[in-house]
């Protein structure tokens, strides 16, 4: 049970007593998206055993309150982190985060500094700079998948009022009702300046991407972490890569030509293809693992 009386769904993968991976999914995914599902299963090749979270409302079952997730939702993980250390205090833990849930990741990692216990964390194709990201999704080609996203959202945010209103809860129903028509919405600006900013208390989307973008926060990260980008990520601009002196010593940005978002797929047959994330997430982890 959450802090705020609620829960968090949380899907376990590997053997008892091996070294754990926190696994943190991107926009409108869940634990059971094939990225994950895929890491899972190359990490227990590895030895390590892994716990993806889902963020609330993304395992298929609604939560019990009008808070939904975002970029800068930074509670939760800390939540899941001290309820794993408070039961398992002698496990090796790390922690890998995609896209939006890389954001969380390298925030919260910017955010507790020197007071995580964990060995390693990677986080892959992160918005670093949520206006940037914004912007770039609400125009070109990328809006054809701004689309898709933001239907997928506002299903989630219908679907959560309906579930509050059936379970009573009229109060937490109407703080969503009261944000209008979600119809209207038809950018990522809109989506966050009219449900992301007043559910969670900010004032409004510049506030919210000013105060939630994970670049700010690198150079407070005291656990070795990987970041990893590509140039041709279609979600983001060049603004987005940071400079080597907005780093901490303890992060290693790597920057490659090409790999998408989320993809890094390589070789010559397209029906085998090569997950080069599979390679590089645990080989950075192993290399660290004590």
């Amino acid at each position: 049970m959450t802090v705020d009386n609620d829960f968090i769904d949380i899907d376990w993968y590997g053997e008892n007593h091996q070294p754990l991976i926190i696994l943190i999914h991107g926009l409108a995914g869940s634990a059971q998206s094939t990225y994950i599902m895929g890491l899972q299963h190359v990490l227990s090749l590895q030895g390590f055993r892994t716990v993806a979270i889902n963020f609330r409302g993304c395992s298929g079952v609604a939560n019990n309150t009008a808070r939904c997730y975002h970029s800068g939702e930074t509670e939760d993980i800390h939540f899941l982190y001290q309820t794993l250390r408070t039961r398992e205090p002698d496990t090796v833990i790390g922690a890998v985060g995609f896209s939006l849930g890389g954001n969380v990741l390298l925030k919260w990692l910017g955010e507790q500094g020197d007071k995580l216990n964990l060995f390693a964390a990677v986080a892959v194709s992160v918005p670093l700079l949520l206006n940037v990201c914004a912007s770039k999704l609400d125009n070109g080609f990328s809006k054809v998948y701004c689309f898709k996203l933001l239907d997928e959202l506002k299903h989630y945010v219908r679907n959560k009022q309906q579930h509050l209103e059936r379970i009573g809860q009229m109060a937490e129903a109407h703080k969503i009702k009261q944000l209008g028509d979600l119809s209207k919405i038809q950018s990522f600006w809109q989506y966050d300046d009219c449900v992301v900013a007043p559910l969670h208390g900010f004032k409004d989307v510049n506030d919210y991407y000013q105060r939630s973008s994970a670049r700010q926060f690198l150079k407070s990260i005291r656990i070795p972490t990987l970041v990893i980008h590509a140039v041709d990520d279609p979600f983001m601009t060049s603004e987005v890569i940071p400079d080597v002196d907005e780093l901490s010593a303890s992060v290693h940005l790597e920057v490659t030509d090409a790999g998408g978002h989320v993809g890094f797929i390589s070789g010559n047959n397209p029906f085998k293809p090569i997950y080069w994330l599979d390679q590089r997430i645990p080989e950075f982890l192993l290399a660290l693992k004590v």
